[in-house]
């Protein structure tokens, strides 16, 4: 009788343990999925700042006149909504090389509306191969004032001052 009791306590304490263990199994995966689902949820719908990580889709484009900003477009131009970065922030792509790298937004324009960039390539076989795809932006800084960069971008301390010479003037010190 003790050997049939005690097996049955062996039977009934390792079904214990092995639904427990299935229990936090369950836990642990709902935990990490609604983790998985909050970051991108942050991705797609947190307001652009300085230093922010945020989904974009980006597309290409390769004729333009000038920019909104007044410049020629050339490698390292973005096109983007100006209600989410406007003209003079810099960001930085990450996608695939040769994409990857710092783009400054130069231009706007009637079809970039929302989270889409628009990268300016100087070849349209490249701009059409680039196609449109989902990338991972980093906002670096928000507009034209370097005030609005994420931290560390910019010296604690102003740098010194220097002058020029002015032409047939005293040598500068």
């Amino acid at each position: 009788m003790t050997q049939v009791s005690s097996r049955w306590h062996h039977i009934v304490a390792t079904a214990v343990g092995a639904i427990v263990i299935a229990l936090l199994y369950q836990v642990t995966a709902v935990d990490s999925r609604y983790a998985a689902r909050q970051a991108v949820l942050r991705e797609t719908s947190a307001v652009p700042s300085p230093g922010a990580r945020l989904r974009f889709s980006a597309t290409a484009y390769c004729k333009g006149e000038l920019t909104a900003s007044g410049v020629w477009p050339r490698t390292g131009v973005a096109a983007a909504d100006p209600a989410l970065l406007p003209v003079g922030s810099v960001i930085q792509m990450i996608d695939q090389p040769p994409y990857t790298g710092i783009y400054t937004i130069m231009d706007t324009g009637p079809m970039v509306q929302g989270r889409h960039i628009d990268l300016y390539m100087w070849s349209c076989h490249e701009a059409l191969a680039f196609g449109r795809r989902a990338v991972d932006v980093t906002v670096l800084r928000l507009g034209w004032n370097p005030r609005t960069s994420t931290s560390g971008l910019l010296p604690a301390r102003p740098l010194p001052q220097t002058t020029l010479p002015t032409p047939g003037g005293p040598p500068a010190k």
